[in-house]
């Protein structure tokens, strides 16, 4: 994506209770932000082929990133404040960008293939 706004993805899998549990959360967090990031719910099972070898262990994870690259790739208590410190941070710049190689390949493949106007259902 070029829109120059940071991403904000939550990787998920329907059969993951937590992640039901969550998916308010997450879209009241789109909600609160969604003037100044782009959200997108991803399951992990629906979009394994963009996946490729990352692999998520943990529910729910976030993954934060801009242009820039990833500010942000792990699970996160399923409570609203976690994930709106964080994303807070990345809109302020607080957060640094993770360099590691196969994370930068996953979000440039990821994150602008998926990140439209994607919700939780």
């Amino acid at each position: 994506m070029s829109s120059g706004r940071p991403w904000v993805a939550c990787l998920c899998a329907a059969w993951c209770v937590a992640c039901r549990e969550y998916g308010a959360t997450f879209a009241a967090l789109a909600a609160q932000f969604g003037s100044d990031a782009d959200f997108a719910w991803i399951d992990i099972e629906d979009d394994a082929d963009a996946l490729g070898d990352l692999d998520i262990e943990n529910f729910p994870t976030l993954l934060i990133a801009d242009e820039a690259g990833a500010r942000f790739f792990g699970p996160v208590m399923p409570q609203a404040s976690t994930a709106e410190r964080l994303i807070r941070g990345a809109l302020a710049g607080g957060l640094a960008v993770d360099s590691d190689p196969a994370l930068v390949a996953h979000v440039g493949v990821l994150v602008p293939r998926r990140l439209v106007t994607a919700r939780p259902a």
